[in-house]
Formats: structure tokens, sequence, C-alpha cells
């Protein structure tokens, strides 16, 4: 390793004739007696400092990209990209050394010449040491400026005090004793600020001239190098006339050290300034191109679910990989605010989800995720368990009663309003009976379970409920099938409190939960957990690993037969007539030429309605409520929110294969082995 002292650089500068005379002399014993008392008062050098410059990896873009690869969003605190030495133009380097510090290759880290010429002058007239700070000490300056967290560290980055100077010269010397010339100055082009909120020359060459900068000209290159002096008043963009100015004196600089002939002088001095700006990046989800609220709900599961920092998403220059599918996102958004305005108190939800891996595909909301002025959204409100959804709960009755001795042929006979036998109005056991009632009159008394779900009848289900003799089978069931918003302390409250109302769902529940929930049944029964991540590499393309060392789970989380296929299957034959016959409540849900299953479900009061509706490959949850207070919506679940529904996947589905649900279990349907399957829904005849 090379060492340098600042005795060294004074014996350096006396040997060069520079400070001639006897009146230097005094200056120059004084400056070096100087640096002993600051270097003796300061100690050793910090090896953490030092590595700040030398081995600290530049913060970056982290560029967060759809299943298709195109962008969602950037995360970033800075706008930089850092880049390797034969990705930048050998021109940039070679602009920047000559107009910065045209000794760069011969002096080790401090230019005695340039420094204690700068000194003697300050020292001298009583000013603040001022100047000759070669490319190494500025990227000491730069770097420490930008790492400081505080007001105080950013101050003592740059005060103009001989201590401060004396402290970046020796670090400077530490840097050069490290790193080859090449990794220096490769590092301060990735490192210092070019204005107009670009770090590094990638990010400037992008910004100013739309190109990488592994392309950048001769006059793009004075241009940049110009820059780093006052990237503010010699902007190209904002200040033509003085990034020329400056930009010439680079050109100056290149004849003068003969990186640059008479005649290229000549013609590039001539030249104008010239800008073609690139694209702002989008920051953060607030930004995002597409899916701002799937880019907030992503951001919370790289934080919250695989352990990413905050810090790592915003300077680490990852790669992130979603689920995201722009086609069902830009449909669901369109969709949204065709049925409920923008402007509406009613927020429209949309979620999609992939039956069999869980893979989230789109987030739609009637709203612009972040602040429009005043108005702010930032509530995720595809996940919030904001309101209850309704009859939708009744697929869980359903579902465990298929289980438990129960076919989809099993009748009863329920008036309406009907009385519980053993469900009291205010929960427990004792008290006056609760008491429920259908939407409306025309519903048959006597039905058998999949005419009942069908129909939604909410005298049947109760009735139902009163065979079970429980709510837990129903309430274990819903966080069985993956109704992760139903929490172990609200089920335990449903069981113990024997709330008899759980099966017409009152309870506040996530849209994006209840979504994957029938995401189960209409995979066959594999319930799997949402998931909006695929991969997260660091950028040198490798997987990210945690704080123990393993690489980051970002796999499918899925469990097979967490409902018997059977049944899954059944249950979605049986709910195809919900959307397809004539008895159903989401005809206008309905997409001739495909297999769609669905149920429906609108709160007490009419506080929310809710549709999840399905096609073998798409699993999809509307829900439509006032965030901020419980008022009528109007309507009900196949009116809004069928209607969302079918605007939002008719154009998905019309790029995608038409397939069909599998056939139905004849013992789960509760009909006779052989022959025709003879179970109808109205109209419709299942298959099974």
């Amino acid at each position: 390793m090379r060492v340098r002292t600042w005795t060294g650089l004074v014996g350096a500068v006396v040997t060069a004739g520079v400070l001639v005379g006897a009146g230097a002399l005094p200056w120059v014993a004084a400056l070096d007696a100087a640096w002993r008392v600051v270097q003796d008062h300061q100690g050793p050098l910090s090896t953490t400092t030092v590595a700040e410059v030398t081995e600290q990896p530049l913060s970056g873009v982290t560029r967060v990209l759809a299943a298709d690869g195109s962008l969602i969003t950037d995360f970033y605190d800075r706008d930089r990209v850092p880049v390797t030495a034969d990705q930048i133009a050998p021109v940039m380097g070679t602009a920047l050394v000559d107009v910065e510090d045209a000794r760069f290759y011969s002096h080790g880290g401090v230019d005695p010449i340039g420094t204690l010429r700068a000194l003697v002058a300050d020292v001298s007239s009583g000013g603040a040491a001022q100047g000759g700070s070669t490319l190494t000490q500025q990227l000491v300056k730069q770097t420490l400026l930008q790492d400081a967290t505080t007001t105080a560290g950013q101050e003592a980055a740059t005060a103009d005090t001989v201590a401060r100077k004396i402290t970046e010269a020796r670090l400077a010397l530490a840097v050069d004793a490290q790193l080859t010339k090449s990794q220096i100055l490769t590092r301060y082009l990735n490192t210092v600020y070019f204005g107009h909120g670009a770090y590094g020359v990638q990010a400037a060459a992008q910004t100013y001239f739309s190109v990488d900068a592994s392309g950048l000209s001769t006059l793009q290159a004075a241009t940049l190098a110009g820059l780093v002096q006052n990237p503010s008043a010699d902007d190209p963009i904002d200040h033509p006339d003085a990034a020329q100015a400056r930009r010439d004196v680079v050109l100056q600089r290149m004849h003068g050290q003969g990186d640059l002939s008479d005649a290229d002088l000549a013609a590039d001095t001539a030249a104008p300034v010239t800008t073609a700006p690139g694209p702002d990046l989008p920051q953060g989800c607030a930004q995002a191109v597409v899916g701002g609220f799937f880019c907030d709900y992503a951001r919370q599961y790289l934080t919250g679910t695989l352990g990413l920092t905050d810090q790592q998403l915003d300077q680490g220059g990852l790669t992130i990989r979603t689920t995201l599918d722009p086609t069902v996102q830009r449909s669901g958004d369109a969709a949204v605010v065709k049925t409920v305005a923008a402007d509406s108190p009613l927020a429209a939800v949309y979620d999609v989800v992939q039956p069999g891996t869980g893979h989230v595909l789109g987030m739609s909301v009637n709203r612009t995720f972040g602040c429009n002025g005043d108005d702010c959204t930032s509530v995720d409100l595809p996940t919030a368990a904001a309101r209850g959804s309704g009859s939708t709960y009744k697929l869980f009755t359903a579902a465990y009663a298929l289980q438990h001795g129960y076919t989809a042929s099993f009748t009863q006979t329920t008036s309406s309003p009907y009385t519980s036998t053993v469900y009291k109005e205010n929960g427990g056991t004792r008290g006056a009976p609760y008491v429920v009632e259908n939407a409306s009159t025309h519903y048959p008394e006597t039905l058998d379970l999949a005419d009942a779900l069908v129909m939604s009848s909410n005298t049947f289900f109760v009735g139902l409920e009163d065979h079970l003799g429980s709510v837990e089978g129903p309430v274990r069931e819903a966080q069985q099938l993956g109704l992760a918003s139903l929490t172990d302390d609200q089920a335990q409250q449903m069981v113990d409190g024997e709330q008899g109302s759980f099966t017409l769902g009152p309870i506040g529940t996530s849209p994006l939960d209840l979504t994957d929930s029938y995401a189960t049944v209409f995979s066959g029964g594999t319930q799997c957990d949402p998931t909006p991540v695929t991969a997260v590499t660091g950028p040198d393309g490798a997987p990210v690993t945690g704080p123990d060392g393993a690489v980051l789970d970002t796999g499918d989380h899925c469990t097979a037969d967490a409902l018997p296929a059977p049944v899954a299957n059944t249950l979605a034959q049986v709910m195809r007539g919900d959307v397809q016959s004539d008895i159903g409540t989401a005809g206008r849900a309905r997409i001739p030429g495909y297999d769609v299953a669905g149920k429906t479900g609108t709160a007490q009061h009419n506080y929310s309605i809710a549709f999840v509706g399905s096609t073998p490959q798409y699993t999809a949850g509307v829900m439509v409520f006032n965030p901020d207070e419980d008022v009528d919506v109007g309507g009900y679940g196949g009116d809004k929110g069928a209607r969302i529904w079918h605007d939002a996947m008719a154009p998905v589905l019309e790029q995608t294969p038409s397939t069909s649900f599998p056939p139905a279990d004849r013992s789960v349907l509760g009909v006779p082995d052989g022959g025709d399957c003879p179970f109808t829904e109205g109209d419709l005849t299942l298959v099974c």
C-alpha cells in the first residue's frame, strides 16, 4: 500500500519550485505544522469512513416490474443507476479530468501544487481554505455529504475550515492508496450530482440527452463535465446559454491537454447546446405507471412478509418482478369508474387472483392512489377489512356442510321470517331467538342447498346452521379456505358467542382475502396465500438474501386439498347457476361463451355490496362501500358488483381461450351414479 504524508507533499511542492522566495517558505512551514496539529487532534482515520468511499455500494434505483416485464414504478431516494467503467464513454472521463483535475493520473489523491497554492493564497488573505480539490477529494466530499443523515453531518461535510479540508485530504490519500485511478474515476462519475435530480453519469445522460452513458458524444460529455461545479446555474435545459459557456470552457481545457484537435475545437464551440430530455422516472406508488394500489400492497409485502427494509427498496438498485397483469389491471380500472364515478364517496374495489397460485393479477379502485390536491387516498382499500360482504359467507357454510354429511340435494323448508331454533338475537344461549328474513318474497320456502346458494336464501342458511348446531364449523372453514381477514380472535368471538348471523357476512372483510378464499374453491381445492412478488434480484442480477442469509422466499405458498376436490368442483358447478341460470342473482356478470361462477352479497342495511365471480383462470372480487361512514350504497351485489365484474373481465376473456370447470361429484350433489346428470338449477343443467 502506498503511504503518503503531508510533509511529502510539501517537499514535492518545494522541489517543483512552485513556492519560490523566502516569503513563501514560512507559510509552508506553518501549514505543515497545522497539518500535524490537526492530524494529532483527529487521530487515526476511521476505516469505516474510508470504506464509505471505497467499498460502500452506491444507492441505485429499484425497478418494480409487472409480470410482462413492463415498468410499474421505481423506488429511490436518488435517481442513480450505477454503471461500470466499460459502460461509460471514454470521452466522459477525459472531459471531466481535463476540466477538474488535469494532474489526476500523476498525483496521489491530493494535488500538492494546486492545494498548497490555494491554501497559501487563502490563509495569507485571512480567509478559509478554498479550491485546489482533486477528483478524489471531491469524491470524498460528495460521499460524506450524500451519506450524511443529519443537518450537522451535512454541514460538517461542507464546512469551509482548514480542519475539514485536511480531513478530506487525508481521506483522499487513503482512497488513492486503495483504489486504482479507473476505479476512482468510475466511482466519482457514479456518485456526483449533475443537477435536475440526476445522480451519476447514467442518470444524467438519460435526463439531459436520452442516451446511455456509453453513448455520450464529445459535446454531451463536455456539457456534463461542466455541470459538476454548479449544476443548477449551468443546467442545459433551464439555462442553455450558461451551459454553453461552461461547456466551451471544458472544450478549451480538453484542447489544452491535447485531447481535442484545433478543428474539433472550432466545430464544437460553434455548436449550440442541445438537449433531448428523457422522461422523469416515476417515484413511488403515487407515481406508478399502472396499479398504484397494487404497488403499495407489493411494497408492504416486501417489507412485511419478505423482511426487506425501506432503505433496501429505496437505495438498493433492486429489480422486483411482480404478478401484476397490466391488461387485467387497466381493464379493472376502467370498469370500476364506469359504474361508480371517481368523485363518488363510494369506493368500488376490484381484486383479481389466479386460482391455484395465489398470484394477485390486479387491484383496481375508483380512486387514484396518493394525493390529488387535498384529496388523499393512501389506505390500501383492496386489502382493508372495512365492511362486511354479506351473503358471500354462505359459501363457507355450504362448504363445511358438504364435508359433514350434507349434499347439494339436502332440502329443508324455512319460512320468511325464520326463527332460529339454536341461535339468539344477540348471540349466546339466552335471550330472544335470532329471527331472519329473505331480501324479498320471491324465495320458495322449500329449497335444496344448491338452489338456496344460487338464490341466496337467508332463511335456508340460518336453518342449515341450526342443523349444524354451531357456527364453529363454517367459521373455521372460512379460515381454512383463506379468509385471513377473519382473525383468530374474531373467529373465537363468533364461536363463543354462537353468532348465527355469521353466514350472512356481517364481519369487516378484506376484498382481497375474500377473493382469495373463493379462488380456493375455483382452483379445485388448493388454497394459496395471495402473493404479489415472484422475484427480487440485486444490481448484479443475483437473488437477494434476507437477514438470515437465505434467498428471499418469493415462491407460491399453497396447500393442496384445503377443500376436497369433489366438494370444490361441485361448488364451482353449483355457483355457475348464480351467473348462468335464470334463478341466479348475478346474471349481469354473464359473459356468453365462458364458464362463469360466483356468489353475490349484500350487507345489512346495504352498507356494502359484493360479488365474487370466477372463470377457471381468474377469480375476481368486487366490493362497493363508503370507507368513511355507514351509508346505504344502493343496489345489491348482483347489480353494481356484477356489472363491474362483467365490464372488467369481458375484455380480458376476449384474449383468453374458453375453458370449463371440472364436473361436479355425484355423491356431493346427492344424485345416483350412472346415466345423465339430472341436476339442474333453473334452466341450467350442471356438469357432473
